[in-house]
């Protein structure tokens, strides 16, 4: 009897409450995004949108989630790695409740800030019932697509993982505004082992030739692309497999899809040139392509004896010492004619045949240069201030200087004069972001340094507090790096102001573009002597202050120029200013 009264009370309130609360109409690609769509049972989430991270951030991408669905989340656990314009940050939960629901899966690049990333519940919710809140539309494209293709609604996107006791290896993003990377050398060969913190290879970034460290043990069985290539960051790059395997029988991905093409698996990225299945079905890797090529074999004329009907490099190895089979020549292009050496008497250039010309490949480097800077002459207004400023005082004490074996350029001198002027001048120390003027506290100095990939800009860090000495060792130092391609991003991402100098070329003024979000930039040029009112020979130098006119006004940009005259003139004000410095490290801090 109990029992029929207890369903009838459970009929009678599922018929009221669709009366009272009608069920709410969920879009369809966001219903695949539940595993309920009951409107008695329904929890509704709390939206996890995509913080601003970094000042200038407006995209993300997530690097890694720490949490699964289903996982408690206490305040000021980790929930992801997101990676912004700057760096990998890692984003923190104030709250307390479970993860429900992940919408953008790891890999996924772009994601707007404010866009829907991830649903919460309380903690005594049922988490496996949520459903999408009223009026949430912020959800990625990338993360709709995704889930609209995806099978059951309550199942995880399905993941290619790889066979266990391997690793998938992935290009990695090395800067935080690297794209794609080029594979300058591998440190590693097939069949090397690997050690956690051991090169794998050398990468060149679009800011510089950097290191890829792996941080587990191994050993290196398949590299998937030479040396050479160029990669998009995602896309696998190498196979590793756990000591005490056979390397040899390590399994080519099918698919190495880069992760932002391929939203449900983040680490399988593009285009399966590493393998080619023959007319046999036989499928092989790099190394075996290679062999076949410089033998001028067949795929179908040697049988595999590796899992998965896979040919082996040591097959092709054996059929050919047992064939006795030799290299055939490399097929090699006819040398181009090449024009006699034109005589006195005869035109230097040919009228009947075109100039020879070399195409020269673009570096990363260089592409991301030559993009930012035309964003800069495209969207900020560049004004400009120039001024004379005798630097003979300046020699006599660089003179002076040397004979007590103190060896500092002009250069030094300039940087620690601009950082003292920045002082006397905060309205120049700012950036532009947002559409707002940020005052910085500390004064960073970027220096800008000519490297063989293109122009890079390390920071002196707290300027105005070092030294004359320390300035010119920390110049030299970085300046060494940049060259060889060693520094790290933290080493050349941010600074206030920067200084360009081409005087030690002979250039005697020209413009520099200016490095955003950085409002100025001064170009130095060359000392030149002249006569002054009286025809006595001084010494002059020309600068030159490129500045943000939505940032900076002109007399404030001449009020800073009038200051680092003053200083340069007489160098006794860069003495004095110690106690601006002293002032300005005790008011940073």
């Amino acid at each position: 009897m109990a029992h029929m009264i207890r369903s009838k009370f459970v009929l009678m309130s599922l018929k009221y409450a669709n009366r009272v609360a009608p069920r709410i109409s969920v879009p369809l690609k966001f219903q695949r995004l539940c595993f309920h769509t009951s409107g008695i049972l329904d929890v509704k989430g709390k939206e996890l949108l995509m913080p601003s991270l970094s000042p200038t951030m407006e995209s993300g991408t997530i690097v890694k989630w720490f949490k699964k669905e289903g996982d408690q989340i206490n305040p000021g656990d980790a929930i992801a790695d997101i990676q912004t314009d700057k760096a990998v940050v890692t984003m923190e939960f104030d709250d307390e409740g479970v993860l429900a629901k992940i919408i953008v899966p790891e890999g996924t690049k772009d994601i707007k800030v404010g866009t829907l990333i991830a649903l919460t519940v309380e903690a005594d919710e049922d988490w496996k019932t949520v459903e999408m809140p009223d009026g949430s539309t912020q959800v990625s494209p990338a993360a709709s697509t995704c889930t609209e293709s995806s099978a059951p609604a309550s199942a995880e996107p399905k993941t290619a993982e790889p066979p266990p006791g391997q690793q998938n290896i992935a290009m990695p993003a090395l800067s935080p505004t690297m794209t794609s990377g080029t594979i300058v050398k591998w440190l590693k060969q097939e069949g090397d082992e690997v050690q956690p913190g051991d090169a794998l290879a050398d990468i060149q970034t679009d800011k510089a030739v950097m290191s890829f460290e792996l941080e587990e043990e191994g050993v290196l069985a398949k590299i998937l692309v030479p040396e050479g290539s160029q990669v998009e960051v995602g896309q696998l790059i190498a196979v590793m497999v756990e000591k005490g395997m056979d390397w040899k029988q390590a399994i080519v991905p099918v698919s190495t899809k880069s992760a932002a093409l391929t939203a449900s698996s983040p680490t399988q990225p593009s285009a399966p040139a590493d393998v080619k299945p023959s007319l046999s079905e036989q499928i092989y890797g790099l190394a075996v392509k290679r062999l076949l090529e410089e033998y001028g074999l067949s795929s179908d004329s040697i049988k595999g004896t590796g899992r998965t009907n896979r040919l082996l490099k040591s097959d092709v190895l054996a059929y050919i010492q047992t064939h006795n089979i030799k290299k055939i020549a490399p097929k090699t292009a006819p040398a181009p004619k090449t024009a006699e050496a034109p005589s006195l008497t005869k035109a230097s250039v040919p009228t009947d045949k075109p100039t020879a010309y070399e195409d020269i490949e673009i570096s990363n480097i260089r592409a991301v240069i030559a993009k930012r800077l035309g964003e800069s002459k495209r969207t900020i207004p560049h004004s400009y201030a120039t001024i004379d400023i005798n630097i003979d005082k300046l020699i006599e004490l660089r003179k002076k200087l040397k004979t007590e074996n103190i060896n500092v350029s002009l250069n030094d001198f300039i940087t620690k004069a601009v950082a003292h002027a920045l002082i006397e001048c905060p309205d120049i120390n700012v950036l532009y972001q947002n559409e707002q003027i940020v005052r910085v506290p500390k004064v960073d100095v970027s220096i800008a340094v000519a490297t063989k990939t293109g122009l890079i800009t390390p920071i002196v860090f707290d300027t105005a507090t070092k030294s004359l000495v320390d300035i010119s060792k920390n110049i030299r130092e970085l300046a060494e790096k940049a060259k060889e391609g060693r520094l790290k991003p933290q080493e050349f991402q941010g600074g206030t102001f920067t200084i360009s100098n081409l005087g030690m070329f002979g250039i005697k003024e020209f413009s520099a573009i200016i490095n955003p979000p950085q409002t100025a930039i001064l170009a130095v040029g060359s000392g030149r002597e002249e006569l002054d009112l009286s025809l006595m020979k001084v010494t002059k130098m020309t600068v030159q202050l490129s500045y943000d006119r939505r940032a900076i006004d002109e007399d404030q940009a001449a009020d800073f120029l009038a200051v680092l005259k003053t200083m340069l003139e007489d160098p006794a004000f860069l003495a004095a200013g110690r106690m601006q410095a002293l002032r300005y490290k005790r008011d940073a801090y």
